[in-house]
């Protein structure tokens, strides 16, 4: 049974090296959109603290300061 012709060793590597290099563009792509993705929940947290800071009527440096104190007394219990 007779088979079509046989592409070139040099076609297929061509082929080869084209479906890698749209692969790194589509991966390149996709890790823009997921540090942008990361960007706005961090600015939707830092919001939402801010909120919080604000309906407390705490400054950020009071803020601060208890959270200092809350880690150096968890530390103290481990």
């Amino acid at each position: 049974m007779a088979r079509g012709q046989r592409k070139p060793i040099e076609d297929k590597i061509r082929e080869k090296e084209e479906v890698i290099a749209a692969l790194k563009i589509r991966i390149s792509s996709e890790e823009k959109e997921l540090a942008e993705l990361r960007k706005e929940k961090r600015e939707k947290e830092m919001a939402a603290i801010s909120s919080m800071l604000e309906e407390s009527n705490l400054s950020i440096e009071e803020a601060k300061e208890i959270l200092g104190q809350h880690i150096a007394g968890a530390a103290g219990v481990c």
